[in-house]
């Protein structure tokens, strides 16, 4: 038996939904349900639940998260995400949408789905394509709407018998006649929906946050434009963050703050922290420093707080978290110039299992766990600062096993007065086929000045395939 839905528009009842048996007997939504009672008797009619397809299509979002980060419900019976990068990770963009069509049948859900450059595009040819899975190449969007009925511009019913009456029965129809005429006939939103399946228009995609997500909203009676007014809703949005990530027991590792403005964009303020962290104090700090990068534009009247990254922690972290830790702790330290200067410039450096020198140490973050301790010639200490890559220098020694008695480089020359060594180091032959039979001597040397230099030479000075006995100056004490 046939089953549908019903809902009332205001002046009569109407079809909200029906199932495939309905479907298949012509009955679509929004047919008056006296008439498709009288098109097929004994229709099985029931209640539409609104508020409860709108619960069920938003977690149907959520779920679509899996393929894509960026997803919204559009209702009455759509998903939208935006799947930018993400569909190589399921093997393409017709092998992700195939995936999702059959677990959706699965759960009993009939699906057609589409990829276009514009969400109004992949609407259009989602519901009136004659395909269940369509993939516009890029620069294809105007072709492949091009044979559409206008109905698949998200028009109201109104407009689309108007343009019928006109004569418009397809995409292409409207998109070459005169806009003027349409446009005073028919209101600036005809073409608006025209622009936006094209491309011409932006069309913003708010998403849909995971279960798990911590967020928290603040909207405006008046649009806010200083960063005085940005810099009081930070602190309370954060205050509210914090007090949600301590009732979990976590710690906020990244932040997103986004600006709502009033003319429908949007700016996003990104911070990371270097641990796990829940003083507000600190996190509105790490905000409020970066205000001056936002354009505020005509007025924000939204601002919403992310918390897209969080770390559980540990009872004995809580103080800390809250922030009472030590005052010696450095983390808000490097939170502060990470988010001014960049994580690519704040970080330390560790200890790497290798003998050559500009391979013994890595850069990693600054906070990151302690790395095991390497064998490091201690009677042999390594400079401070190791010139990359090495300078070449002009030298005079006595081969095999000499140090240098001067040496001239960037056009200045340095007496040896002190020197120590040599210490032998042989190439890593397991990275390179060059470094086969490769040999470096070091000498730490001391010239007139009082400066200290590492310099070393290439070769051994017996065999020419261990080096071509050239100089160089590595590092500086």
């Amino acid at each position: 038996m046939p089953v549908v839905t019903r809902v009332f528009d205001g002046r009569r009842w109407v079809i909200g939904g029906a199932d495939a048996a309905a479907q298949g007997f012509g009955l679509r939504p929004g047919l008056p349900l006296a008439q498709a009672q009288a098109m097929r008797p004994g229709l099985a009619v029931i209640d539409a639940d609104p508020a409860g397809d709108a619960a069920g299509l938003r977690d149907v979002a959520a779920w679509c998260q899996g393929y894509a980060p960026l997803t919204a419900a559009d209702p009455p019976d759509g998903i939208r995400f935006d799947c930018t990068g993400a569909d190589h990770l399921h093997g393409g963009e017709a092998a992700m949408l195939a995936d999702i069509r059959n677990r959706l049948a699965r759960g009993g859900f009939t699906a057609r789905a589409a990829v276009a450059d514009t969400p109004g595009a992949a609407w259009a040819l989602a519901r009136h394509g004659n395909r269940p899975i369509t993939v516009v190449p890029p620069g294809g969007t105007a072709a492949a709407l091009a044979p559409l009925p206008v109905a698949a511009l998200r028009l109201p019913v109104e407009t689309v018998a108007g343009l019928d009456r006109l004569g418009f029965a397809r995409v292409e129809q409207l998109a070459a006649a005169p806009r003027g005429p349409l446009v005073r006939r028919f209101g600036a939103g005809l073409m608006r929906q025209l622009d936006a399946a094209l491309g011409a228009v932006f069309e913003p995609l708010e998403p849909v946050p995971p279960p798990t997500l911590i967020r928290q909203r603040l909207t405006f009676v008046e649009p806010l434009a200083t960063a005085e007014a940005f810099a009081a809703v930070i602190d309370r949005l954060c205050r509210a963050v914090c007090d949600a990530l301590a009732r979990r027991g976590e710690g906020a590792r990244r932040l997103d703050l986004v600006f709502e403005r009033v003319d429908g964009t949007m700016q996003v303020l990104a911070v990371g922290t270097a641990r796990p962290v829940r003083d507000p104090a600190h996190l509105a700090r790490l905000l409020a420093e970066r205000i001056e990068t936002i354009d505020p534009g005509l007025g924000v009247e939204a601002m919403t707080l992310w918390v897209p990254l969080a770390e559980t922690t540990s009872a004995d972290q809580g103080d800390a978290l809250a922030g009472a830790g030590s005052a010696v702790d450095p983390a808000p330290l490097i939170d502060r110039l990470v988010a001014r200067f960049g994580a690519a410039h704040v970080y330390r450096m560790a200890s790497v299992e290798s003998d050559v020198p500009e391979r013994s140490v890595a850069r990693v973050p600054a906070l990151s766990p302690p790395t095991p301790a390497r064998s490091w010639p201690q009677q042999r200490p390594r400079p401070l600062r190791l010139l990359t890559p090495p300078q070449p220098v002009d030298a005079i020694a006595l081969l095999p096993d000499q140090p240098p008695a001067a040496f001239t480089w960037r056009r200045v020359r340095h007496r040896v007065r002190r020197a120590d060594g040599p210490e032998r180091i042989f190439g890593e032959w397991w990275r390179r086929d060059g470094e086969m039979r490769a040999v470096r001597d070091y000498w730490a040397v001391e010239d007139e000045a009082g400066d200290r230099f590492w310099l070393y030479r290439s070769g051994d000075g017996v065999e020419p395939e261990t080096g071509n006995l050239a100089w160089f100056v590595h590092g500086i004490f």
